[in-house]
């Protein structure tokens, strides 16, 4: 049940750390953050600083070696995986850099497919509404390789907001695009976080995108510096 006293995602004195062949790996330390509902946030820092495992940690596809991540109040490192997959159909969308769309389905069926998963009957029509929203109706029936780059992010998105998630999570989402593409990615996503009241969440090296968040924080060394 979600705790309306705190943020919808509570971070708190998170570590991750890995074994190898060298010993023990401390990718991050120490982290603790609070967004609230509706709130956009950027989290920016080098490349190697640990925010695409912060991201995973956040949306619960890892699990932290200490600490605490609360997604709508629940503690995702008390739960298993199949009830960490259960909270993110309900919760939670993502873009990501490489758009992740399987090449042999058509933008329409790429976007269907997490209602068809949870066997929604209105998932085509859905589907369409949300293509239409991007710009793509007219281009549903065509796959990905018959897509440009920004045709195929513009899907992706559509796919992360089509089971309107409280919470979106995007890794680096302008990052394999032109600076023009880029900015009309942008547009599109801070758009439908406004449209949606969704939250969102963004890995990005783009000053200019993360300018656009309410906050921003830098990752250095595994530790996020106090929020702006």
């Amino acid at each position: 049940m979600s705790d309306s006293s705190r943020g919808l995602l509570e971070v708190a004195d998170v570590s991750k750390s890995v074994f190898g062949p060298e010993g023990r790996l401390d990718i991050l330390s120490g982290v603790n953050l609070s967004v609230a509902a509706g709130e956009s946030f950027a989290i920016v820092g080098a490349s190697g600083s640990g925010k695409t495992t912060l991201l995973g940690l956040l949306a619960g596809l890892d699990v932290a070696t200490g600490g605490s991540v609360r997604l709508d109040g629940q503690a995702l490192e008390a739960i298993d995986e199949e009830a960490r997959a259960a909270i993110r159909r309900r919760l939670v969308g993502f873009v990501f850099q490489s758009f992740h769309l399987l090449p042999a389905l058509t933008a329409e069926e790429n976007v269907m497919l997490p209602l068809e998963l949870e066997g929604d009957n209105s998932a085509r029509d859905r589907a369409h509404a949300a293509l239409e929203s991007v710009g793509l109706g007219a281009r549903r029936r065509h796959y990905p390789a018959q897509l440009s780059g920004g045709e195929q992010q513009r899907v992706a998105l559509a796919r992360a907001f089509v089971h309107r998630p409280r919470i979106l999570f995007a890794d680096e989402p302008t990052g394999n695009l032109d600076q023009h593409t880029g900015e009309h990615i942008g547009d599109l996503l801070f758009a439908m976080n406004s449209e949606h009241n969704t939250t969102l969440i963004l890995v990005t090296h783009d000053a200019r995108l993360a300018a656009r968040c309410a906050r921003s924080a830098e990752l250095h060394e595994g530790r996020l510096g106090v929020p702006a």
